[in-house]
This record gives structure tokens, C-alpha cells and sequence, in this order.
């Protein structure tokens, strides 16, 4: 099942506030910056391994009252903040909800690390081919 189908809007709570930044007077009159509220605890639509996943990946999101908040104010207009917004949370919780691959150790070939011993064993060559040798002034 995907995430755009168990609808999280109702479990939505909105945030307007005025957005800092250049835009002139707009600016200082309209609040167009939207926050959007999710608490994670009180969602019927995340199972508990889901909530504790989120809580884990996004932690940097979310408040001590385990609210994960997401804001927006690239655009002039709230209700594109709005749809921006709720982009940005479908998203950020696909991303977290993705399940990880399994790492697969692998074995370094043994050619390489032939390889990797001749290169030292040059490299070791060609410094102590330099080092001066103090019996040379005697």
C-alpha cells in the first residue's frame, strides 16, 4: 500500500505565520508561510514499527512533544505553501518508511591486494631510497 492512499490530511494540523525574507510590503501584511503539524503517536494510519521508524530517521523534524513539523515558504501564495508543504511530508515519510538493503560483505579479490602490497613495497622503496644515511659523511 502506498502512503498517498491512507490519506493522512485529516490527521493534519496547519500553521500560518509571515514569511521572512525580501518580498516588500506583501510580506509584512499576508501570512503565507504554512507549517504543517503531524503528531506522530496519535496517527491511526502508522503501525507502531512504522511511528518508530519515523521517529528514528526524521528525529531532527520532530519536538519534544513528538510532533513532526514541516514548513514551507518558497512561494508568495499559502494555499501553493499549503501543497508544498504536504509534498514535502509524503516525501520525507516515504524516505524514512523505505526499507533499507541488507549490506553484502564482500571479499577483496586476491589480485588487489597483491596489488596493494607491490604499490607499498614500491612507495617503501622510493622513501628509503631518499632517507639519507648518516654513514655516507663519516
Amino acid at each position: 500500500m502506498k502512503l498517498t492512499d491512507r490519506k493522512f490530511e485529516p490527521e493534519f494540523k496547519f500553521k500560518t505565520s509571515r514569511s521572512s525574507g525580501a518580498g516588500g510590503q506583501h510580506v509584512n501584511t499576508t501570512e503565507t508561510k504554512v507549517e504543517l503539524i503531524f503528531n506522530i503517536a496519535d496517527s491511526n494510519l502508522l503501525n507502531e514499527k512504522e511511528k518508530e521508524k519515523v521517529r528514528q530517521k526524521l528525529s531532527t523534524y520532530i519536538n519534544d512533544k513528538g510532533e513532526l513539523r514541516i514548513n514551507s515558504s518558497e512561494s508568495r501564495s499559502q494555499s501553493s505553501n499549503k501543497e508544498n508543504v504536504i509534498k514535502k511530508f509524503y516525501a520525507l515519510l516515504q524516505k524514512a518508511l523505505k526499507k533499507e538493503k541488507k549490506r553484502i560483505a564482500t571479499k577483496i579479490p586476491v589480485v588487489v591486494k597483491e596489488n596493494i602490497r607491490k604499490k607499498k613495497k614500491l612507495h617503501s622503496q622510493k622513501k628509503s631510497e631518499r632517507r639519507i644515511n648518516p654513514k655516507d659523511f663519516l
